[in-house]
């Protein structure tokens, strides 16, 4: 019994520092496919289909719900003995200082995303709603667990900066997608939420969800479905590209140059470009 209340505390330990490490990127990708064209005159097309986690949330939420307070102890042969009055009083206050905490940072969360509230039983509908309020959000369904179904579709000319997730009323942190137009007719394109521990996600994220999933499939009860990065994203244009860290370079198809990134759990580089569309 007392190891499995050990166990129990590891997986609420994880569960903190998981959501922690993914709170600066309210959204990250799950099964996806995404693609940028750029064609002279600064035109552009963007769409993502595929799957949008909101594991950060989902586990912030899980959390709020916090367990009733129990002292624990063990005896020098490991044991478990009753704990004197001491002891417990001790426990407890080491118990309402982690409350107290865990209190602050969902404020702290709360203010970082608009006010949503981690431990609304509605927060997903919102959610849902506010994206399909928002021009471009064509579907968005929600799965369970943190996980939503989405098709997103934009287009139109590169007068400003574009960024891809945005969402009205949030800071634009954890962007999946770029594209940022230069005096010069050049656009550098950056994708830093398909690029693992260097990218959008975070140092160390991508390492944290994977312990969250080893931590899953041992029975963590606690612990909402993992979904990793898994899929593709490509850029076709008729500009130049005069840079990029594809592995392979670019591609011909008819007159569009073709630039693709296999997206998954080992992608530790940001797929970028620059790219001359005068």
């Amino acid at each position: 019994m007392f190891q499995s209340t050990i166990l129990r505390h590891a997986r609420v330990a994880v569960l903190a520092a998981g959501a922690l490490a993914l709170s600066g990127c309210l959204f990250t990708p799950g099964k996806f496919t995404s693609e940028l064209v750029l064609t002279k005159g600064g035109k552009f097309a963007f769409s993502y289909e595929g799957e949008i986690s909101t594991m950060g949330l989902s586990q912030m939420a899980k959390m709020d719900q916090g367990e009733p307070f129990e002292a624990h102890c063990m005896d020098d042969e490991g044991e478990v003995r009753d704990c004197t009055n001491a002891e417990s009083d001790e426990q407890y206050g080491e118990w309402e200082a982690e409350q107290a905490k865990d209190a602050a940072e969902k404020q702290q969360f709360m203010k970082m995303f608009g006010g949503m509230d981690p431990s609304d039983p509605e927060i997903a509908a919102k959610l849902v709603d506010t994206l399909k309020k928002l021009r471009g959000w064509e579907q968005v369904s929600y799965r369970g667990d943190g996980i939503y179904d989405v098709s997103f579709k934009a287009s139109g000319v590169l007068t400003h900066t574009f960024m891809f997730p945005i969402v009205e009323d949030m800071p634009p942190m954890g962007y999946f997608v770029s594209a940022i137009p230069r005096a010069d007719g050049s656009v550098k394109v950056e994708a830093p939420g398909f690029g693992g521990d260097n990218g959008g996600m975070g140092p160390g994220s991508m390492g944290m969800m994977a312990a969250m999933g080893a931590m899953q499939q041992q029975g963590g009860e606690d612990m909402a479905e993992i979904v990793l990065p898994d899929g593709t994203f490509t850029i076709r244009t008729d500009g130049e590209i005069l840079t990029n860290n594809t592995d392979d370079g670019p591609a011909m198809d008819g007159k569009m140059r073709v630039l693709s990134w296999t997206v998954d759990q080992t992608s530790d580089t940001a797929p970028m470009a620059l790219i001359r569309l005068k």
